[in-house]
């Protein structure tokens, strides 16, 4: 910060001695630059990020060359939302008092019969929005012919906001021999330049690159999904980061309220803030908010300016910035007052150069997340989180002992077969293991089917042996005279009588 005086500037000893004592001492970059080409009458163009005190820049030279005897309107500011014109007009208020100078806000959504009532007081600077403004000028309420000084800023944003002619038809009223001014956080080239060649007179350029486009306390990150999937990551991002409140940017005003909705059908305190919004419910949103009673708003890059929202921990991108200027406003909501902030981006896969582009340009590092298990992981904690762990080998079990010796002998046989072949597996019970013995018997080796079946018997239970009736010797006498009945079958008496008596 540069150590050059208001005076030396040129600001009066009101001014100076009022900005030292609201702890402003130095003057910024971009207000050294642009008050000392204001005093000399110069148009100036100015680009500088938000934060760095662009409102003093032009309001200060302003106020202090107002004539304030004269009843005529002398200085016009445009800005692009209700918020930001309010906000430049409390501060024109509070030094404009020190000078005589009266200020009088013209916003949309306000009363606009009370609006003309105050103009009737004779104010010396106008602020307000364009819309309201140009409807003023063509009910001839507002007389803009004797203005010396006009301010547009946010200038981007103003002339695209609302219908395309609404600013410029009110520059066709303001006086052609006025000088004027662009300010601006974000500057695209060619848009500018044709307002520029348009509008001014020779304009003098002020391009502040701060050494630190986004604060270093700022994390970025980004999360890929398909386009139909933003809503819902945006969900999981807000109850994974869980954090006191978020400002959610959209580039698309048409769907802003379906996301609001599917977004409070999901169980959020959340409410919209755009551009054409009314000033009631822009109001009512932001004090819900600054309060705690939200959870989040849903916002364009337009109705975001003039926003501040002090601790404000997490922004998150449901569709990328269109530039690295865009980038930086929005980045700019939090982090501020060297604070920590976090901001997210969702992606689709084929809008990742974005994220490539954004970092070359502001040497910053956007880092990739994967929501995974409620938790926003990188891909190495991701691959270590999915690691394959093996299953722990299974313990062998010694064989089933057995009382009777040849059950011994069957089981050791059995084992081998279940270690070399059988795909069964021993189970941890003795009954289970008995079970499977039994169903194993017909699959037994010819030395197990030999011990239960020698000397023609089974083995009891108790061990003892019986004889098998079928291979007895009355078995054997049976089946002998049974083979004779049938050799004398059709034989002759004779004959019959002396087999018979050779059997015996």
């Amino acid at each position: 910060m540069s150590s050059t005086k208001w005076t030396e500037l040129g600001i009066n000893e009101e001014l100076s001695s009022e900005l030292i004592k609201q702890g402003i001492v130095d003057p910024t970059e971009v207000q050294q630059q642009a008050i000392q080409l204001l005093l000399e009458g110069k148009d100036i163009s100015v680009k500088s990020q938000t934060g760095s005190g662009k409102t003093l820049a032009f309001l200060l030279p302003i106020l202090q060359t107002i004539n304030v005897d004269s009843k005529a309107i002398q200085a016009v500011v445009l800005a692009p939302t209700q918020e930001l014109a309010m906000q430049i007009f409390r501060v024109a208020e509070s030094y404009g008092e020190l000078l005589g100078v009266k200020a009088q806000q013209l916003i949309g959504g306000a009363a606009a019969k009370r609006q003309i009532e105050k103009l009737k007081l004779n104010p010396h600077i106008v602020i307000g929005t364009p819309g309201r403004m140009n409807e003023l000028v063509k009910s001839k309420r507002l007389k803009l012919h004797q203005v010396k000084y006009l301010v547009i800023d946010e200038a981007d944003q103003t002339f695209e906001l609302g219908t395309p002619t609404d600013t410029e038809n009110l520059l066709f009223s303001v006086n052609k021999l006025r000088q004027t001014a662009f300010f601006s956080a974000t500057y695209p080239e060619t848009t500018m330049s044709r307002y520029e060649g348009r509008w001014m007179k020779q304009p003098h350029h002020i391009m502040i690159t701060p050494a630190e486009k986004v604060a270093s306390t700022i994390e970025h990150f980004y999360v890929v999904c398909d386009q139909r999937s933003k809503l819902d990551i945006a969900r999981r991002l807000l109850r994974t980061v869980n954090a006191s409140s978020a400002l959610l940017f959209v580039n698309d005003t048409n769907q802003i309220s379906n996301w609001e909705t599917k977004m409070k059908y999901e169980g959020f305190k959340i409410e919209s803030l755009f551009g054409e919004a009314d000033k009631q419910r822009r109001s009512s949103t932001l004090t819900a908010f600054r309060e705690g009673k939200l959870d989040a708003i849903l916002s364009t890059d337009v109705a975001a300016r003039g926003i501040d929202i002090v601790d404000l921990p997490l922004v998150i991108q449901i569709e990328p910035a269109v530039d690295a200027d865009h980038y930086v406003h929005r980045a700019g909501r939090t982090g501020r007052m060297g604070k920590s902030g976090l901001v997210i981006s969702i992606i689709t896969p084929h809008e990742k150069f974005i994220m490539d582009k954004f970092m070359k340009q502001l040497n910053i590092k956007i880092e990739e997340r994967i929501l995974f298990r409620g938790k926003l992981l990188n891909e190495a904690q991701v691959a270590e989180a999915t690691k394959y762990k093996p299953a722990e080998k299974s313990v062998s079990r010694k064989p089933v002992e057995a009382s009777d010796p040849l059950q011994a002998s069957s089981n050791k046989g059995k084992q081998t077969i279940l270690g070399k072949a059988n795909p069964l597996k021993l189970s941890a019970t003795s009954n289970d293991n008995a079970a499977e013995v039994k169903s194993l018997k017909t699959s037994q080796s010819s030395g197990e089917r030999q011990i239960s079946t020698s000397s023609n018997s089974d083995i009891s239970n108790n061990g003892s042996v019986k004889k098998d009736k079928k291979t007895g010797p009355i078995a054997k006498a049976k089946s002998k005279k049974k083979a004779n009945s049938g050799k004398n079958k059709g034989a002759p008496k004779w004959l019959k009588e002396k087999r018979q008596s050779t059997d015996k």
